[in-house]
């Protein structure tokens, strides 16, 4: 099922083609992280981006629940969304030798995904609410919040760790 093709017909149908594509955004990430957390010389970011790997991992594991509850096997679909800001990471990351510059671009490029999968959530709680899904909302809102926090922690890295002021010297 791709986006705007026929295989939507109904608001159940794109409920279940945002699942995947946060499905599929999530793996992506667990792939991306590992090399953004090596990349990352300050600390605090480092540990940050570890620990949401981990938040990620169970946010997946959140999402197969939710899929479950559905009566629907775990399935993905190509999100060029996310394939488009990994890819931007990547190249940014590759074209950046001051480490401390370096450093600043993962955090402005994590909370691109931060706030990617902060929008894609919020919708699929709506439509889960107005699909009568409520038996999903609470695991999906589990996940917003820690997007939420994620993001919130990438702005005090950025800002009162000092990763930003480091790169600007």
């Amino acid at each position: 099922m791709g986006l705007f093709t026929k295989d939507i017909k109904t608001m159940e149908d794109m409920f279940l083609h945002g699942l995947q594509d946060i499905y599929y955004a999530e793996n992506q990430i667990t792939k991306a992280l590992p090399q953004m957390i090596q990349q990352a010389t300050n600390r605090d970011l480092a540990a940050g981006l570890s620990s949401h790997l981990d938040e990620t991992e169970k946010q997946i594991g959140r999402l197969e629940q939710v899929f479950k509850k559905l009566g629907k096997e775990p399935s993905a679909t190509d999100c060029p969304a996310i394939d488009g800001i990994i890819k931007e990471a990547k190249a940014t990351a590759s074209e950046i030798d001051d480490k401390a510059v370096l450093d600043a671009a993962i955090v402005a490029n994590s909370q691109a995904v931060e706030h990617y999968e902060i929008a894609r959530y919020g919708t699929l709680i709506a439509w889960a609410e107005e699909l009568g899904h409520d038996d999903v909302v609470r695991l999906l809102t589990t996940n917003l919040n820690e997007e939420k926090a994620a993001n919130t922690k990438l702005n005090t890295i950025a800002l009162r760790k000092g990763v930003n002021k480091k790169a600007v010297a």
